[in-house]
């Protein structure tokens, strides 16, 4: 063989991660750092695929082998050209089998200290479950709670700013947490990449300092929070904002400026919560969205949805909320919560 092989605790040993999956793999979720030089696209690996189960493994390896090798040529010529020999390459597929095995194979005979990753991509995911249920538990966070629209995400990013530790799930997640919280023209990463992103940043924090971090159900939007981290979350001490309403409705309304801009698709993004209120209560709301009475319509929304819910869940999840901190805020402006960080 003329390649090596490398395990995941030497990533950091390696001037480049090569990931040799197509390019849809690659996008769900790959190791921190790597770069995509597929061998196959989406589409050859389909067609190869398809010969494997319908024809024979022997014509889909034959067709196969050919595209790789063409893909792998391309490389070289683009990629690869200018690396020096002292160049140490890297190189996993799903499984660390054949893809993988191409690849290091040819770069070693060029003249490169080609390794090839055990286990390839699957080891890797393994290894970030594995992590995720084991970390959360060494540390020791503080968790910011209050109601819709009473600043934590804005705490949160002062307490950042005068220094203390946070972890800010809901930027990570590119979702704000609730039926109304989908971040206009972005899309959520794949749980799988979310874990890799989460777990990077869990892996950069200081065990022996707090971190703060927001109160949250166990999924924001479609993304799932690692079981051992909500569990973390649950049983740690809390911080309870206290924000007047008025207040409150003032922030959100700057916050989801993009609904204000687009009453349809305010109208549309509140039908889920039919089952909860009801066609009446939903016409009403409609009415007054479309009237452009957003104040209105956000005060009634907090009062009866969004307030009862948020305490029936926080008070049966976090069981040290009673003898949070309160935090009184009369206004979210950033000197305000700088002031409030600095004192907690």
């Amino acid at each position: 063989m003329l390649f090596k092989t490398a395990n995941l605790s030497q990533l950091d040993q390696f001037d480049e991660i090569i990931d040799v999956r197509t390019p849809l793999e690659f996008a769900e979720d790959h190791i921190p750092g790597a770069i995509n030089c597929p061998v196959l696209s989406n589409e050859e690996r389909i067609t190869v695929g398809t010969l494997y189960t319908q024809v024979s493994p022997f014509e889909a390896r034959k067709v196969g082998a050919a595209l790789i090798a063409r893909n792998i040529a391309h490389h070289l010529e683009s990629r690869f050209r200018d690396f020096p020999k002292s160049w140490r390459p890297l190189v996993y597929c799903w499984r660390g089998g054949q893809r993988s095995g191409a690849m290091s194979i040819i770069l070693a005979q060029v003249g490169w200290a080609a390794h090839k990753l055990e286990g390839g991509y699957k080891i890797y995911r393994r290894d970030v479950l594995e992590k995720l249920d084991a970390l959360p538990q060494t540390f020791t966070f503080r968790v910011v709670c209050g109601p819709t629209g009473s600043g934590k995400s804005r705490l949160l990013t002062a307490l950042s700013d005068t220094g203390h530790q946070i972890l800010d799930l809901e930027t990570l997640a590119r979702h704000r947490g609730s039926v109304l919280g989908k971040l206009p023209e972005q899309t959520q990463p794949s749980q799988k990449m979310f874990d890799s992103v989460l777990l990077k940043v869990l892996q950069k924090l200081d065990t022996t300092r707090p971190v703060y971090v927001e109160a949250e159900s166990s999924k924001i939007g479609l993304i799932s929070l690692p079981p051992a981290l909500t569990t973390a979350m649950h049983g740690s001490s809390c911080l309870l904002l206290e924000t007047p309403l008025e207040t409150r409705v003032e922030g959100l309304l700057k916050d989801y400026h993009h609904y204000v801009e687009n009453p349809e698709l305010f109208i549309e993004h509140l039908k889920p919560l039919y089952r909860f209120h009801g066609s009446k209560q939903l016409d009403n709301w409609n009415s007054l969205i479309r009237a452009g009475e957003f104040h209105t319509m956000v005060a009634e929304l907090l009062k009866l949805h969004y307030d009862p819910s948020y305490f029936r869940a926080t008070s049966k999840n976090y069981m040290h909320l009673e003898k949070g901190q309160r935090v009184p805020l009369e206004d979210l402006s950033k000197g305000t919560l700088k002031q409030v960080a600095r004192e907690i």
